[in-house]
């Protein structure tokens, strides 16, 4: 039987492409790859309702190296979708390779994301991935290059389809027809696509760019506050957040809260100095029920201390300046 290894989001796409090569008798596994920008609860959904195997990696550290300085460049945003396709499509190669896989697939769809599923780029993601003729795109196969897969007899070209541009109508359509109980959303739910994530991602890289995976994992966190070039705060929006940002005090992070008055966390990211350090909690502050006081007590805690400092709750427009959108 013909084994085909796909790159699955979890979104409808990807979903419709596993079908299409399911519906021809062909042994469908998935691979899902988990970074801080997408995980893969997704694409688990989508493989228990197919009723296939998925194989999930953890590709964090290496898949932030290439965001940092993709070889094709960023989308609208921060997204190298371009990169990331054949990054991706290269991890599953050689997990193809390893294990008995035929052929890679994905869903990727003719024109329906002009930058980067054009037949230029698609034809790039190939390339760049290691394993160009190793790889098929079900949902547009008709509209593309007849693959090897399909001259050696492992795939019916005449059930593959031949789906062009952004609209999701005939996606939709074969969704009921072929009986998914479920109609999964179309993206795969990428922060990178994102203009507010994007713009606290380019000032974290632009100020360290030896910013690691628990850095990125931070930004996801609170409300993200630039107070110098060598200085984050990042101060939680509710009980949720301030719980997450007790696990980020690692290293030089400190954290802060009010001593007397229920209010949030703060993360402090950076050498901060004294100065920098009363800005901080000035802000903590602000956010508290203690705002309107005159004075506060705030809390800082390292991994190894503990100590007190008396501030003035920071006027919110002063706040502000520093905080990132």
């Amino acid at each position: 039987m013909t084994k085909a290894l796909g790159l699955m989001s979890g979104g409808l796409d990807s979903t419709l492409a596993s079908m299409t090569l399911m519906r021809q008798g062909i042994e469908v596994t998935g691979i899902s790859f988990v970074t801080p920008f997408f995980g893969a609860d997704k694409a688990r959904k989508a493989a228990q309702a197919l009723g296939h195997p998925l194989i999930i990696v953890d590709i964090g550290a290496i898949h932030l190296e290439m965001v940092k300085d993709p070889k094709y460049g960023y989308g609208r945003h921060m997204n190298p979708c371009i990169d990331c396709h054949a990054m991706m499509f290269r991890l599953a190669g050689e997990k193809m390779q390893e294990s008995g896989f035929d052929f890679l697939f994905s869903g990727e769809v003719l024109g329906q994301r002009p930058m980067s599923q054009n037949p230029t780029a698609l034809k790039a993601v190939a390339k760049h991935s290691g394993f160009p003729e190793r790889i098929l795109r079900p949902l547009s196969a008709r509209l593309l290059p007849p693959t090897a897969m399909e001259g050696q007899g492992l795939v019916d070209r005449a059930q593959l389809l031949d789906i062009h541009g952004r609209s999701r109508k005939r996606q939709q359509a074969l969704a009921k027809e072929w009986g998914l109980k479920e109609l999964p959303a179309s993206g795969g739910g990428c922060l990178l696509t994102e203009r507010g994530f994007s713009n606290q991602l380019r000032d974290l890289l632009s100020h360290d760019a030896t910013a690691d995976v628990s850095a990125v994992e931070l930004l996801k966190v609170g409300r993200q506050f630039r107070l110098n070039p060598t200085v984050k705060l990042v101060v939680g929006r509710n009980q949720e957040d301030n719980q997450a940002l007790e696990g980020f005090l690692t290293g030089s992070r400190r954290l802060l809260r009010c001593r007397d008055f229920s209010g949030p966390m703060g993360a402090l990211c950076g050498d901060a100095d004294q100065e920098t350090l009363q800005q901080a909690a000035a802000i903590v502050a602000s956010y508290g029920k203690g705002k309107d006081q005159a004075e506060l007590a705030v809390l800082c805690i390292s991994s190894d201390s503990e100590t007190s400092l008396t501030v003035t709750p920071m006027a919110r427009e002063e706040s502000l300046k520093m905080l990132l959108r």
